[in-house]
């Protein structure tokens, strides 16, 4: 067995969402609970009724990168060329990383915490990782200066996820230049990879990196923006050259993205549907703000994204803590312990379920909380 492969763990996320009961009240997965726009769908089907469902260029279907890169306009990134159309974003990360790292070489650095899947792509690969933490006390704002501080002679790229998964938090424009600034002081040799897949549930200003970073290459899909989690269907945006490399990974790996899928896709850009789901978000982070106060436990306001994060008693494991909330009190949160050493003693909790749910997993948890506080001293 290749060793990269079984030093490799898998998905702790996955592990403790599979214990969900028919019961249980699941704020584990980030999965949108809206339905889908069904004339997205319908716009496909009249497609393959008259053209079947054959390959697409390996990059992709040339309207829909066109309509890809036309929507994001990131300056110097509005061509075709500078898409690359993928089986999700998950593919778009993996590939980015594969086509851009030499493992003899080079070094990814990840903002924590953050999404496990970038650091087990770069082990799956065999590229060394420098992993640099965001502070508790600052609720895990996005720190620039701390990243710059990071950055080693080996550091090739910095991957961000903003908003960030798990905590929410997200780049401000003034931490993005400082950022910006000091990349660009070191000749812009450092490439920013940006996890944009919660681009479209903002609540406050942020910052779009590839608009201000020309050596920026940005990651989405449709998954959380269009309740589409299951269609996957992702992309790369990025410069023409790296573009063309990353094809063939992507190319070698699975020839083209899912045709169907690219219809469904090219409807919703074409229709200026990428932000229909936004209001509901911007509405529902209200009423789950005010549940978080009301539960009286320590958590992160959310700058984005549909993940609120909640503190745990001092000493208490995140996945003891998770175990024992789905196998005692029949709710599914996720271990912070997951998203790296960094949010041990937290738990990410995805608000998408009814309110009223949300409301009882967090009196659930707060009561939990409660106990396991007083039998540790904490």
């Amino acid at each position: 067995m290749n060793p990269s492969v079984t030093r490799t763990s898998s998905s702790l996320i996955r592990e403790v969402a599979a214990k969900k009961r028919p019961t249980s009240i699941d704020l584990g997965l980030g999965e949108p609970s809206l339905m889908p726009n069904l004339s997205h769908f319908d716009a496909a089907m009249q497609y393959v009724r008259k053209h079947g469902v054959r390959y697409t260029p390996n990059a992709g279907d040339p309207q829909l990168r066109a309509a890809i890169a036309a929507h994001y306009r990131y300056s110097g990134l509005e061509r075709p060329e500078n898409v690359c159309v993928t089986v999700g974003s998950q593919e778009a990360m993996y590939v980015t990383l594969f086509a851009l790292l030499d493992p003899a070489s080079d070094e990814l650095l990840v903002a924590e915490p953050a999404f496990p899947s970038y650091v087990k792509m770069a082990m799956l690969h065999g590229v060394a990782v420098r992993a640099i933490a965001m502070t508790e006390r600052e609720d895990f704002a996005i720190d620039a200066e701390r990243i710059v501080a990071g950055i080693g002679e080996r550091t090739r790229a910095i991957v961000l996820c903003s908003p960030c998964n798990p905590t929410g938090r997200a780049i401000s424009p003034a931490q993005a230049r400082v950022l910006v600034r000091a990349l660009e002081q070191r000749g812009g040799t450092v490439t920013l990879i940006h996890d944009e897949i919660y681009r479209e549930q903002r609540f406050r200003e942020q910052a779009d990196l590839a608009q201000l970073y020309p050596n920026t290459i940005a990651v989405n899909s449709l998954s959380k923006s269009n309740a589409l989690t299951g269609i996957r269907l992702g992309w790369i945006l990025g410069n023409a050259e790296f573009v063309e490399q990353a094809a063939k990974v992507h190319a070698w790996a699975t020839s083209c993205a899912d045709t169907f899928a690219q219809r469904v896709a090219l409807h919703i850009f074409e229709s200026n549907a990428v932000g229909e789901h936004a209001a509901w978000y911007r509405e529902r982070v209200q009423d789950v703000v005010m549940a978080l106060r009301e539960s009286g436990l320590r958590f992160i306001e959310p700058d984005g994204a549909f993940y609120c994060c909640v503190k745990l008693p001092d000493g208490v494991s995140s996945l003891d803590a998770a175990l024992k909330l789905v196998e005692e009190l029949d709710v599914v949160a996720i271990p912070g312990i997951a998203f790296g050493e960094s949010f041990e003693g937290w738990l990410r909790l995805s608000w998408v379920a009814p309110l009223e749910s949300l409301r009882e997993g967090l009196r659930r948890i707060a009561a939990f909380c409660a106990l396991s506080g007083a039998a540790t001293g904490a």
